[in-house]
């Protein structure tokens, strides 16, 4: 539905459910529209045409959909070799900077660091023809509008426009109202499929005591038929702890959260896709636009902070078509925010049934052999692991990179002053480098 209207060059907004290919459904317009030397020798433009510097913008609210939509980019323009730059934070300068000098035709970037390179100059944005905002909601949950507006004024007024998300507060049209000329919107939905959430994918939600979840979750992962799995917490500490838990109860299990360095995370993601771990625990940092295959479960360890978040979590399994299962755990103190999720997504569970990790109901919904435990026997611990996978050093600014990596280096700068014995001035100012070396 949407690429005849964005390949004329019109406005778009579109709007669908998670998990049924937006990206595509912006990108091939984009790299349909960048000039590329090809075009050049095949007579549809002319050499003065061809720029160094980028001709389209994709703005994501974070680091992991960055790198994602940038592969997905980089598969889709292979033929025409478009080249595609993801620019984000939490990773070195100098290669970005270095790749913008060589030349490229399309940046996708966080808001964040998209500013600090146009700031500095290092990113010329004369050029661009074409911008999306994907999960544009969800840069409005970040408080990235106020960012978002300042790159949107540093662009050509002549361009074309393009805002992508499954949801659409008042806030996101107002933002469209703005910024946008005579957009077509796009409401993409089965005429079978009413509801908020994926019909391939069944949900299930149980009413858990909070020092029983971990037990019930090492039992959910051992359910017959179980691919991927991906756990939601709503809390950096809740999901380093869990996953920790689950690595000693023999699970192959990653984190991705807020608290790691940026290489501790995308090893994480990478393993994960490469199958080496099965397990992803992570915060809703991971919530949006992560499209792994094989995600058969996604477990809601803790209760979302609304529908919104709730609909994102779920949809990382059921997607392109694929079934799915979805489970949330919801605490005693939690049931008042579910019933609001429960009323606004016009679900069937408001009153979630009390359960166990020896529940009968809960072993039959989940398709959980008899006689499961929360251990996983030795002879089924057959991943690799995450330490399998390399820990890439991103160089990463402040040094974060060590955060719960492993072997990790990282610097930090201190400023001291030395005072004279008699306290009146400072005698010097030093800075001093030191390296730390992370276990």
């Amino acid at each position: 539905m949407t690429l005849p209207v964005a390949l004329s060059g019109t406005d778009v907004i579109g709007q669908a459910k998670t998990g049924t290919g937006k990206t595509l459904g912006f990108g091939l317009p984009l790299l349909e529209r960048v000039t590329v030397p090809a075009d050049v020798e095949a007579g549809r433009a002319k050499p003065e045409d061809l720029t160094d510097a980028p001709h389209a913008l994709v703005v994501v609210p974070t680091r992991e959909l960055c790198t994602q939509v940038t592969n997905d980019l980089l598969t889709a323009g292979k033929v025409r070799n478009v080249r595609v730059l993801a620019i984000y934070g939490g990773r070195a300068y100098e290669p970005q900077v270095e790749a913008l000098k060589k030349g490229v035709d399309v940046v996708v970037g966080t808001p964040g660091r998209l500013l600090d390179l146009a700031g500095q100059k290092k990113l010329d944005l004369k050029h661009i023809r074409s911008l999306v905002l994907d999960e544009a909601d969800e840069m409005l949950d970040l408080g990235f509008l106020p960012d978002v507006e300042k790159i949107i004024n540093l662009l050509p007024a002549r361009r074309q426009t393009m805002l992508f998300s499954a949801t659409m507060p008042g806030a996101v049209i107002g933002l469209a109202r703005r910024y946008m000329s005579q957009p077509t919107h796009i409401r993409a939905t089965a005429p079978d499929d009413e509801g908020a959430t994926v019909a391939n994918t069944s949900q299930h939600v149980y009413r858990a005591h909070n020092m029983d979840k971990p037990e019930m979750v090492a039992r959910i992962l051992q359910a017959e038929g179980r691919g991927l799995a991906m756990i939601f917490c709503r809390t950096k500490r809740t999901a380093a702890d869990l996953a920790d838990q689950l690595k000693q109860r023999g699970f192959a299990s990653g984190a991705v959260h807020g608290d790691l360095g940026q290489g501790a995370r995308e090893q994480a993601l990478r393993a994960f896709r490469n199958g080496k771990v099965d397990v992803l625990v992570c915060t809703d940092v991971a919530a949006r636009g992560i499209d792994v295959e094989g995600v058969t479960h996604v477990v809601n360890y803790q209760t979302p902070e609304d529908e919104k978040t709730y609909l994102h979590r779920i949809g990382r399994t059921g997607r392109a078509g694929a079934k799915g299962i979805a489970i949330t755990l919801v605490d005693w103190d939690d049931i008042p925010r579910w019933q609001l999720i429960n009323k606004a997504l016009e679900l069937s569970f408001n009153d979630p049934p009390e359960t166990y990790s020896t529940s009968p109901h809960f072993y039959e919904e989940m398709n959980i052999p008899a006689g499961t435990k929360g251990v996983l026997p030795r002879s089924e611990r057959t991943r690799a692991g995450l330490d399998a996978e390399e820990l890439e050093d991103l160089g990463e600014p402040g040094g974060r990179g060590a955060r719960g990596g492993r072997g990790g280096r990282s610097e930090r700068w201190l400023l001291y002053t030395s005072y004279p014995a008699d306290h009146e001035r400072p005698r010097e100012d030093r800075v001093g480098r030191v390296s730390c070396e992370s276990s």
